[in-house]
């Protein structure tokens, strides 16, 4: 089974407002939500040792949309964003009307039927005026500082197929969700901040392992060897969280376990 792209994780500053946008202006709905008592061991929170929380949102059931963990820091009100982050892109005559009628949240429209939206804390959306075929959510873009060491880590390493590429851009894929890594201009430096975000695939539990090899192997970062990581009341899942050369968090999942974790829950 070839791996697949699960969401990607937002560090919000305002549990209450962000909800609201992905749910009042893109369409989406609230898949589940988990409180914790303390730091994750993987530092799915961020290098914080407080009370958190995620909340999943998205388009469809976790098993086959790509969807969006919003943590929530208790104690930490403000993040510095860094350069990083580019945007999600979405297909959607529904919220690219939302985000038209709407004012709280700051648009600007990019061409016809496209338009950048912001919420709170200064991430970027990107919608496009159109009927999405499966997942509205069609990339995650990242900014990146060079095209050749990342194909060489995310196709040579991480198996994933190109799906175009030119000199300042490349667009990879395991499924149907595209990521999209693009040149930073120039000689601009690339800053994570402290609202850097983290993206996670799933793959079958015995690939864990393999892929951890493969990534020492190659002399690039392991932030945290293999480790199995409790949900009260729920599945535990087995993890390996990387970093490709930029920098950028990078979680893998087993499938099997994460698959009975994610099920669809307001707690």
């Amino acid at each position: 089974m070839a791996p697949r792209a699960l969401h990607w994780v937002f560090k919000v500053p305002q549990r209450s407002s962000t909800i609201k946008f992905y749910t009042e202006v893109l369409g989406m709905q609230i898949l589940r939500h988990e409180e914790f008592q303390e730091g994750c061991a993987a530092a799915c929170n961020g290098p914080y040792d407080g009370k958190w929380s995620k909340t999943m949102v998205g388009y469809g059931s976790e098993d086959d949309h790509f969807v969006v963990e919003l943590t929530y820091n208790y104690t930490i009100k403000d993040y510095n964003l860094g350069n990083d982050f580019n945007c999600i892109t979405i297909h959607s005559t529904e919220a690219y009307a939302a985000a038209l009628a709407q004012s709280e949240f700051p648009v600007t429209q990019t061409s016809e039927d496209k338009l950048r939206i912001k919420v709170t804390g200064g991430y970027d959306f990107q919608i496009v005026n159109a009927l999405a075929e499966g997942d509205p959510v069609q990339s995650v873009a990242l900014n990146i500082t060079n095209i050749e060491q990342s194909v060489a880590y995310w196709q040579g390493i991480l198996g994933m197929e190109i799906v175009a590429r030119s000199d300042t851009q490349v667009r990879l894929r395991y499924t149907a969700n595209q990521l999209v890594l693009n040149k930073i201009p120039g000689d601009v430096p690339l800053s994570h901040g402290t609202a850097y975000g983290r993206i996670a695939f799933s793959c079958p539990a015995d690939n864990l392992a393999i892929i951890e090899s493969r990534v020492k192997a190659a002399d690039h970062k392991v932030l945290t060897p293999l480790v199995s990581l409790d949900t009260p009341g729920k599945a535990t899942v087995q993890v390996v969280i990387l970093a490709d050369p930029d920098g950028y968090e990078i979680c893998f999942v087993g499938d099997e376990a994460f698959r009975e974790l994610s099920q669809a829950c307001n707690t």
